[in-house]
């Protein structure tokens, strides 16, 4: 009988620490924001990167640009870095660019322009991060489109898009626009009242959804440039997080998260002017977000940032919208 007794009290000790560990708060700051913290610089001349989680495993998509300080090919191309080991594989989309990366049932897909300031958007797909089909997911004649993210809601994929021109189309460069397909092959474009936003510099990276919400994490000017988010449920209406900015310039940017880089990079790191986070990307992996980021001047000297969020992304997203 004590026997039993105590093993009933060892089930409900065990009982009642699950549920503590199920409802604890998420990180915060001192202001209530969803506590973010950065790690420190992993490499210079990388911007638009995107951590994914593929068959258990962190990778970071990478947009090699053809002035990294890395790059001998004498042109642009996209690989994935083991987040662990380092390990990268081979280059593939040679001569594409502002790629972005997103894993859905056990398949990688990347979706980028085909030119800077492009006109058509491209599909590129694999299951080994080795072997890649590719397609035209659509073309806008006379656009000129940058950045892409790519999000699951209900029983579709949806697109967000940069759109530097027209200027009917994009106001004020640079502005979000959306598509949305049930296959990946067929598009539809959204009208143009679907945008975030056109009034002002809003340049958008990262688009996220959950529970009726897409969440748009985007490149405002103001004071140099911040991260922000806004939401909206029907991609035309939108919700700023009272709580923004999500990630702005600070000397905590310049820490180095990576001890391979070189004494050359090092002193470019220390004596780079610092004004920007930009083009934030996130993951979840094991119940914590994997954050990169870009910082620098935002007129070309440029870095990669990391950062991490002791949360889940379902915490991290809501928790830009406190209750009312």
């Amino acid at each position: 009988m004590k026997q039993l007794q105590s093993i009933r009290l060892l089930i409900l000790i065990s009982t009642i620490s699950l549920c503590a560990c199920q409802t604890k708060p998420p990180p915060t700051d001192a202001q209530g924001r969803p506590l973010i913290e950065k790690i420190g610089t992993i490499d210079c001349d990388m911007v638009e990167t995107t951590p994914v989680v593929f068959k258990d495993k962190v990778y970071r998509f990478e947009y090699v640009r053809t002035n990294y300080w890395d790059n001998k090919t004498g042109d642009s191309y996209f690989r994935f870095t083991d987040h662990e080991t380092g390990k990268k594989t081979s280059p593939f989309a040679k001569g594409f660019h502002f790629g972005s990366a997103f894993v859905y049932d056990n398949t990688v897909y990347v979706t980028a322009v085909n030119k800077g300031d492009g006109e058509q958007i491209h599909i590129f797909k694999s299951h080994d991060l080795e072997h890649w089909e590719s397609w035209m997911a659509f073309e806008l004649k006379g656009w000129g489109m940058f950045n892409t993210s790519m999000t699951r809601a209900k029983d579709k994929f949806v697109l967000m898009f940069e759109v530097g021109k027209p200027e009917i189309e994009a106001g004020s460069p640079f502005t979000a626009h959306f598509a949305t397909s049930t296959d990946l092959k067929n598009w539809e474009i959204l009208s143009r009242d679907h945008n975030y936003a056109m009034d002002r510099y809003t340049a958008p990276h990262c688009l996220r959804y959950l529970d009726g919400y897409y969440y748009d994490f985007y490149l405002e000017a103001f004071q140099g440039y911040e991260a922000r988010v806004v939401r909206s449920k029907d991609l035309i209406h939108w919700e700023a997080s009272p709580l923004n900015p999500i990630l702005k310039a600070s000397e905590k940017d310049k820490q180095i998260a990576n001890k391979n880089l070189s004494d050359t990079l090092l002193h470019k790191i220390a004596d780079a002017q610092n004004l920007n986070n930009s083009d934030i990307d996130f993951c979840e992996y094991h119940g914590n977000l994997i954050i990169n980021y870009s910082w620098g001047n935002q007129i070309g000297q440029e870095f990669l940032g990391e950062a991490v969020y002791h949360g889940t992304q379902e915490q991290f997203l809501k928790g830009w919208f406190p209750d009312k």
